[in-house]
C-alpha cells in the first residue's frame, strides 16, 4: 500500500504547553493508519509568520489555529489557503471575524435558546469621522438609561457586544451603577443583559469536533480555580442538553473548537457567553481538564487530516431554521439541531475511526501526562505566567491535577 504523509500545522501565539504535548504525543504514538488504499503517517510543525504570494501553495492538510481571532496576517493566509489550496482549519475564519457575541445571541434567540433579556445601547463616545456630527444630529434619539435598566431588570451586566476575556464587563445592581458604568464605557458599543440571579450551577461546555466536555465553572475564583475538578455535578439529562447546545452553536457558526457558558436556574440552562472560538486551553487554567483537551484535539486533527475532511467554506443556516419553525417543545428542537450538528461533524464516522485507529494516541497520552516531559511543559508555561517565587508551587500543583485527571479517567473507564 502506498504511504502518504498528512501535514499538520500549529498556528500559535503565546501557546507554550499544549503544543509541546501535541507534538510529543503524536510522535510517541508512531501512527501508521490504513485509510482506504493508503498507509497514512503524520508530520507536525509550527506555522511561521512571513510574506506570502497569493498563488503560493499550502503544504499543510490541516491547521490548528490560535491566531485568526486577533492576528490579521495569519487570518488572511488561512483564508487564502482554504480558498485556493483545500486547507482544513479550526475554525471557519470568516465566521470568527464576523460573528461576535451580538450576532450569536440573535441567531440562537431565533432558534429558541433561553438567552437572558438583552438590549443594545448606543456608544457613549465615538471615533471622530467626517459625517458623524451630522448623522447624530439628524438621527440619534435621546433615551432614558434609567428606563432601560427598569426594562431589562436588575441585577444586570453591561458588556461589550463583541468582547471577550471579561474585558469591559461590569455587574450593575441599580440605576446609579448603570449610569456610572455607561459614563465609563468610552467608545465600546454595549449590551445590557439581565443577570441570571439565583442560579444554582455555572457550566462551561467545551467542544472539539463532536467531542464535548461539560465542566463546572466558578467565575468568582482566580483564573487557576475557575475550572473545577467536580465530575458528578449534574444529571445525565442536563449533561446531554449542554452537549446538544454546544454542538448546535459550534456547527451553526462553523467552529470546530468553541466553548459555551450557561447558568442553570429553576432547571433551565441559560446560555450567556458562547462566541468563544478560541477558548482557553492552557494548563495554568484548565489543568485537570488539560489531558482531555490535548487528547481530543489530537484525535480530531488526525481524523480530519487522515480522511481529508473537506473544509465547509460557507455557512448554511437554513436546516436549523427549518427545525425552529416546527411546532415542537424547545428540547425537541434542540435534539433536531444537534442531529444536524452530528451529521456535519461526522460524529459516527469519527467514533468508528477513533475506535479503530486512535488507541495508540490514548496510550501515548496517558504515559506522557505522567512523564517528566509533561512536568517540564507545565513548568515552562507557569514560568511564563507567574512570579519566580510561585513557579515551583504552581507547577507542582498543576502537574498533580493533570495526573489526577488521567487516573480518574482510567478509574471511570473500568467502572
Amino acid at each position: 500500500m502506498p504511504a502518504v504523509t498528512r501535514n499538520i500545522g500549529l498556528s500559535l501565539g503565546a501557546d507554550i504547553c499544549w503544543p509541546l504535548a501535541f507534538e510529543q504525543i503524536l510522535a510517541d504514538a508512531k501512527l501508521e493508519l490504513k485509510v482506504g488504499k493508503d498507509v497514512v503517517r503524520f508530520a507536525c510543525e509550527r506555522v511561521t509568520l512571513e510574506p506570502f504570494p497569493l498563488q503560493q501553495g499550502c503544504k499543510y492538510d490541516l491547521v490548528v489555529d490560535r491566531l485568526t481571532h486577533w492576528f490579521a496576517l495569519q487570518r488572511e493566509w488561512i483564508k487564502k489557503s482554504i480558498l485556493m489550496d483545500g486547507l482544513y482549519v479550526y475554525n471557519n475564519p470568516w465566521s470568527v471575524q464576523s460573528y461576535e457575541k451580538h450576532s450569536t445571541y440573535c441567531a440562537m434567540l431565533a432558534l429558541g435558546m433561553p438567552i437572558p433579556p438583552t438590549l443594545m445601547v448606543p456608544q457613549k463616545n465615538y471615533e471622530p469621522k467626517n459625517d458623524l456630527e451630522f448623522t447624530l444630529k439628524a438621527y440619534a434619539r435621546l433615551f432614558d438609561l434609567g428606563e432601560i435598566g427598569r426594562q431589562v431588570g436588575y441585577p444586570l451586566f453591561m458588556k461589550p457586544y463583541d468582547g471577550g476575556g471579561w474585558q469591559g464587563v461590569t455587574k450593575i445592581d441599580d440605576e446609579a451603577a448603570l449610569r456610572a458604568g455607561y459614563e465609563n464605557s468610552e467608545k465600546w458599543l454595549m449590551h445590557v443583559q439581565k443577570a441570571v440571579d439565583g442560579f444554582d450551577l455555572f457550566v462551561r461546555a467545551v467542544g472539539i469536533g463532536p467531542q464535548v466536555r461539560v465542566i463546572k465553572y466558578d467565575a468568582s475564583q482566580p483564573l487557576h480555580g475557575r475550572y473545577t475538578t467536580a465530575r458528578d455535578f449534574c444529571s445525565k439529562e442536563d449533561r446531554e442538553l449542554m452537549v446538544d447546545t454546544c454542538l448546535t452553536i459550534n456547527t451553526f457558526f462553523g467552529w470546530d473548537f468553541n466553548s459555551v457558558e450557561a447558568l442553570r436556574k429553576d432547571g433551565v440552562f441559560h446560555p450567556i457567553d458562547f462566541a468563544n472560538p478560541c477558548p482557553d486551553n492552557q494548563v495554568n487554567s484548565i489543568h485537570y481538564h488539560w489531558p482531555w483537551y490535548v487528547t481530543s484535539n489530537l484525535k480530531w486533527a488526525i481524523f480530519c487530516a487522515a480522511t481529508k475532511r473537506p473544509m465547509r467554506k460557507t455557512l448554511d443556516f437554513e436546516p436549523y431554521y427549518a427545525v425552529a419553525r416546527k411546532d415542537l417543545p424547545y428540547r425537541e428542537k434542540l435534539r433536531g439541531y444537534a442531529k444536524i450538528a452530528r451529521e456535519r461533524l461526522q460524529a459516527d464516522e469519527f467514533a468508528d475511526f477513533a475506535h479503530k485507529h486512535l488507541r495508540p494516541i490514548d496510550e501515548a497520552a496517558r504515559a506522557w501526562f505522567r512523564s517528566d516531559r509533561c512536568k517540564d511543559a507545565v513548568t515552562k508555561k507557569v514560568a511564563n505566567m507567574y512570579p519566580a517565587h510561585e513557579v515551583a508551587d504552581f507547577s507542582a500543583r498543576f502537574f498533580e491535577l493533570v495526573k489526577q485527571s488521567v487516573a480518574d479517567d482510567e478509574k471511570e473507564a473500568k467502572s
